[in-house]
């Protein structure tokens, strides 16, 4: 007897939407308290200043790490 998968059972792509909504949710808050401990870093050095473009270039390159960490999770390697 073949086992089915959950795709395979039919009518589940609210799950699977609900799924990959949450994995977003937690790598945007991941990288949002990441970026937030980079900026009070940055900041507490030589009174710098950290730019919106630095703040949101940080939390693009952040959500793209998690992003990979969570394919490698996900699909294994």
């Amino acid at each position: 007897m073949k086992m089915l998968t959950l795709l395979e059972v039919g009518g589940l792509e609210g799950l699977v939407a609900i799924i990959i909504l949450i994995i977003i949710f937690v790598a945007a808050s991941v990288s949002f308290m990441l970026t937030m401990i980079i900026k009070i870093w940055y900041e507490n050095n030589d009174g710098r200043k950290f730019s919106k473009k630095q703040f949101w270039m940080t939390m693009l390159i952040s959500m793209l790490i998690c992003g990979l960490i969570s394919g490698v999770v996900c699909g294994g390697m």
